[in-house]
């Protein structure tokens, strides 16, 4: 199984993992107002500015203004404040145990190993219309950066964005190219978003190779693993519920073939644990209690009382 974990700066690159991971660091791009692909997960960037909280952003900055932000590469510079913005409207400044500076696309490449794949992922405003211009000239700009300094390094790219996947597919035929869907937790204006269902028919009609979809979609769902690889689609999830270590070993025995977490280590160890104690036996899986679902190693999808053990769990879990 194929272990992601998300990143706004270099330093989370540059930590040692076992090397029996596959691992993909995950890669949130915009470009900047004057044309640099930099890294950063959310649409705006919220700053402090005599005493008041404001917004700004982030491809209306340039991109000495972006780097101005947070940790500075010189110790003798002192970065503007960082603060992100939760879905329920709470502002809390921006503060992890090993941060960086703010850094662009190639500074990424060029810093960490080869061996390290990256998932790409174009975001957009989804409070916003793009002409499809303005989505070529975006794709465009991160794909030279790519094709330049690449070289071996396993890529993929991703995008909640219909028309930018299509267009990313269109544009080059290099490296796959994935949809992401939430599978209908939230609602959009555009039915292409609203459901995994969709998400397949996309991929279909655009020549995608694959769904990245938030895993409570899948659990709530489970027959959808199948539609998707019968349709000869790759899926990965993201989602909290990733951070479960019982939850990614449930995926990865029902044909999930990536997970995006943020706790790498924690969910390898958890999911090795649970291997240390499969039985061998087929059809043997166990439902201890709520925080460990099953014991079964199986390359194969999930028996029907598998399945029926995971619903039982599922309001547990669809609640974390």
């Amino acid at each position: 199984m194929l272990l992601m974990f998300g990143v706004n700066r270099k330093a989370p690159f540059v930590q040692v993992f076992p090397k029996s991971a596959i691992l993909s660091g995950l890669l949130s791009k915009k470009v900047t107002k004057d044309g640099f692909p930099v890294i950063f997960h959310d649409v705006f960037l919220f700053t402090e500015e005599k005493g008041l909280i404001i917004e700004k952003r982030v491809t209306d900055l340039t991109l000495d203004e972006f780097l101005s932000y947070g940790p500075q590469r010189s110790a003798e510079n002192v970065g503007k404040p960082i603060y992100r913005k939760t879905k329920g409207g709470t502002i809390f400044e921006w503060a992890v145990e090993d941060d960086d500076h703010l850094c662009i696309l190639k500074d990424v490449f060029q810093s960490v190993n080869d061996s390290l794949g990256f998932n790409i992922e174009l975001k957009f405003d989804n409070n916003r219309v793009y002409t499809e211009a303005e989505l070529v000239r975006v794709i465009k700009v991160i794909m030279k950066v790519v094709l330049d300094d690449a070289k071996e390094r396993v890529i993929m790219f991703s995008t909640f964005h219909p028309d930018a996947a299509l267009l990313i597919r269109k544009l080059q035929n290099l490296y796959p190219v994935f949809f992401l869907s939430n599978g209908g937790n939230e609602i959009h204006s555009d039915t292409r978003r609203n459901s995994l269902e969709e998400a397949v028919k996309l991929c279909l009609a655009g020549g995608l190779q694959g769904i990245v979809s938030e895993v409570k979609a899948i659990l709530r769902n489970p027959s959808a693993i199948n539609k998707i690889k019968d349709s000869h689609l790759s899926l990965i999830t993201y989602g909290q519920l990733n951070n479960v270590g019982e939850v990614v070993y449930m995926q990865r025995n029902m044909g999930v073939e990536g997970v995006i977490v943020d706790v790498v280590e924690e969910i390898m160890e958890t999911v090795s644990e649970l291997n240390d104690t499969d039985s061998g036996e087929r059809g043997q899986a166990l439902c201890i209690d709520e925080k460990t679902v099953l014991t079964e190693k199986m390359d194969r999808h999930c028996s029907k009382e598998e399945i029926l053990c995971l619903f039982s769990l599922l309001p547990l879990l669809l609640h974390r």
